[in-house]
């Protein structure tokens, strides 16, 4: 039976040579969807990304270059406003002409609830969505972080840009199997690394983790803050402290982008140690293989810090 992403092929022309058509200018919000849009486009073009090294998409501010980016862009891919508000108001003003692809629109994605308060149970996972054409208010926005959507992803853009590009539709469907294949590869080598702490508790920064938790069967107890860029209450910071002493929590994990004052804050007078989990790629330099070295990375910190 022949793959579905070798279909685009037959859909657009049969030639599996390389064209020599002008790349599409295709810009895109933050580094994990860039990796993969990037292992796309490879032999065709670059993509440009706005959010880069280790700035967060919560507290983004446009520059000038990133602008002239945009209005120059064929097709945009972003998340969605829950997770780069600074986006909606530049893509409202874009030229007619000009593509907008929401990630959190894309069909096949399993979606997750963003969970209430800052204590969870052992595997509360959120209630998912299969078709979530609805209000996206209440869906944690880190969907990257399984590799099962990272796959739908993948699938929907190589469809989205060989509608844009036919001359490169067969490299984008060969370049999208390629990247299937490397991703199903991941998702079997970290299910095995991960395969010994599914009975350990932790707790996180904010609750960006929660599509990599049940994906690989891990148990955050909380997060210290609802989101990085809104500082939690007093209130909160001691329901987190109290979640720790009680549950003998071996584990708190601090983000890059963010001061670990509010980690220290809440380990202080327990016995948990401070690790650091980066969601975003932000230390990884960009390109096509930054989406694995992420994932692989948070393995090695969830083990490294748990186990030790």
């Amino acid at each position: 039976m022949r793959h579905p992403l070798s279909a685009l092929a037959l859909l657009f022309g049969l030639s599996t040579t390389p064209a020599c058509a002008e790349a599409p200018k295709i810009v895109v919000s933050i580094k994990p969807l860039h990796s993969l849009i990037a292992s796309i486009m490879q032999g065709v073009g670059d993509p440009v990304l706005l959010v880069r090294g280790g700035a967060s998409p919560h507290d983004y501010a446009l520059k000038p270059s990133d602008a002239k980016a945009l209005q120059g862009a064929d097709v945009v891919f972003w998340v969605g406003e829950g997770l780069e508000s600074f986006l909606v108001k530049p893509l409202s003003a874009l030229p007619k002409q000009t593509q907008t692809v929401e990630v959190m629109d894309m069909t096949g994605l399993t979606l997750l609830e963003a969970r209430k308060g800052g204590a969870w149970e052992a595997h509360e996972h959120g209630h998912e969505h299969e078709n979530h054409h609805t209000e996206h208010g209440g869906v944690n926005a880190h969907l990257w972080l399984d590799p099962a959507n990272a796959k739908e992803i993948a699938k929907t853009v190589a469809m989205t840009l060989a509608a844009r590009d036919k001359a490169n539709a067969a490299l984008y469907a060969a370049n999208a199997e390629a990247l299937s294949k490397r991703l199903d590869a991941l998702d079997g080598e970290l299910k095995a690394s991960l395969g010994s702490l599914t009975q350990r508790r932790f707790v996180v920064f904010h609750d960006a983790y929660q599509y990599f938790e049940q994906r690989y069967d891990l148990n955050a107890a909380g997060s210290i803050t609802v989101s990085p860029d809104r500082p939690p209450s007093a209130k909160r910071l001691t329901l987190i402290r109290d979640r720790i002493r009680d549950l003998d929590v071996p584990c708190v994990f601090a983000e890059p982008e963010f001061e670990p004052k509010l980690v220290n804050t809440v380990i202080e007078g327990t016995k948990a140690r401070k690790g650091v989990l980066d969601p975003e790629g932000a230390a990884i330099p960009e390109g096509p293989d930054l989406y694995f070295t992420l994932m692989r990375n948070l393995a090695k910190s969830l083990a490294a810090c748990l186990n030790g």
